[in-house]
C-alpha cells in the first residue's frame, strides 16, 4: 500500500485526509483489501488517528458511503432536465467515483442507519424513482419501471467496471449506457 499524497496534517482537516486515504485504498484494493492501522501509516498520521475520528473501520465506510451517497444525489439531481440522462449520470458518478461506488451499494460495509446516509440515499432514491415514473407506461406499473431502469443502469455499470463488457477497452461507456437505456427502457413509452 503506497503512502497518499497528501500535504502534511494541518488541524482542521484530518478527518478529510484519512477519508481521501481511504478512498485511494479502496480504489486499489476494495474496500476489504486494508486496515485501519494501514491507513494511518498511509496517511501520514498516527496509528489512533482514525479510531479516533470514525471508530472503527465500519464508521470510517460509513463516512465513505454518506459522502459518495451525497455526491451521487447532486450527480443525479444535475441530469434530472433530461429523464434519459439520469441513467447516464448513474453510469457516469459510478466510474468516475468507483471508489465510493464500491462503497454505497454494499450496506454490510457500513452502518445503513446513519442520518448522513439516510438522507442523501433518499435524495437520490427520489430522483430516480420521479425519472422512472417518467418513463413507466402507467401508476401500477411504476416500481416495476423502477426496478427495470435501476437493474439496467446498475447491471450495465457493475458489467463495465468489472472489464465483462468487450466494449470496456475502448468504448465510451456514455454513449453505450444513453444507446441501450434508450433502447430498453423507451420501450415502455
Amino acid at each position: 500500500m503506497r503512502e497518499i499524497d497528501q500535504p502534511s496534517y494541518h488541524h482542521g482537516n484530518l478527518k478529510r485526509v484519512i477519508i481521501d486515504a481511504a478512498l485511494q485504498a479502496i480504489g486499489e484494493s476494495g474496500p476489504a483489501g486494508w486496515s485501519l492501522r494501514e491507513l494511518a501509516r498511509r496517511a501520514g498520521v498516527s496509528h489512533a488517528a482514525p479510531a479516533h475520528h470514525f471508530g472503527d473501520k465500519q464508521g470510517l465506510l460509513t463516512a465513505v458511503a454518506a459522502e459518495g451517497f451525497a455526491l451521487f444525489a447532486d450527480a443525479l439531481e444535475r441530469a434530472t432536465a433530461d429523464v434519459w440522462e439520469v441513467g447516464v449520470a448513474y453510469v457516469r458518478f459510478a466510474i468516475d467515483h468507483r471508489p465510493y461506488f464500491e462503497v454505497m451499494f454494499r450496506p454490510e460495509l457500513y452502518r445503513a442507519d446513519d442520518p448522513s446516509i439516510q438522507s442523501a440515499h433518499e435524495r437520490a432514491a427520489g430522483v430516480l424513482i420521479t425519472s422512472a415514473r417518467a418513463l413507466s407506461p402507467s401508476p401500477e406499473h411504476d416500481r416495476m419501471t423502477t426496478l427495470a431502469a435501476w437493474s439496467l443502469v446498475h447491471g450495465f455499470t457493475s458489467l463495465w467496471l468489472s472489464g465483462a463488457l468487450p466494449e470496456s477497452t475502448d468504448g465510451d461507456p456514455e454513449a453505450l449506457a444513453r444507446s441501450m437505456i434508450r433502447l430498453v427502457l423507451g420501450a415502455l413509452r
